[in-house]
């Protein structure tokens, strides 16, 4: 008995993937989402490899792709097994400025923690406040 491939509509996509319909929209017309089929009615459908896929865009915009580097990464993806060193290079790039942000990021959350501690300390009288900001005369 051969299984029947499961296949979604645009909004069945929408909902496995997260996307809204204007978005998955413009993913297929830019060519980002490739060999999209279409039903009897000439409306697009899915298979679980497009839903797959669809997600792994979804993944590259986050990690701060352009539509352009996206439709370049396809490009490279529909090459096949000898744009692989290419394609690392490109996640190795995205890889490295996420940990940069991830880092810069760490060091806000950091000086919060500390803000919120001095703020803390003021508030129970456990320090006099100052400020970089004002000239603030302590009462001493």
């Amino acid at each position: 008995m051969v299984k029947e491939k499961m296949l979604y509509s645009m909004k069945d996509a929408c909902e496995k993937t997260g996307l809204t319909y204007d978005t998955l929209k413009f993913y297929c017309n830019e060519g980002l989402v490739p060999n999209v089929k279409r039903n009897k009615n000439n409306y697009r459908i899915f298979d679980e490899k497009d839903i797959a896929w669809i997600n792994s865009l979804s993944c590259l915009k986050k990690c701060g792709m352009s539509i352009t580097e996206m439709k370049e990464y396809v490009n490279l993806c529909l090459e096949g097994e000898s744009s692989i060193k290419e394609r690392k290079i490109i996640s190795n790039k995205k890889l490295k400025e996420l940990e940069y942000k991830m880092k810069e990021v760490k060091n806000s959350i950091d000086y919060i923690h500390w803000k919120q501690g001095f703020y803390d300390d003021v508030l129970s009288g456990k320090i006099k406040y100052y400020s970089n900001l004002t000239n603030t005369k302590s009462d001493d």
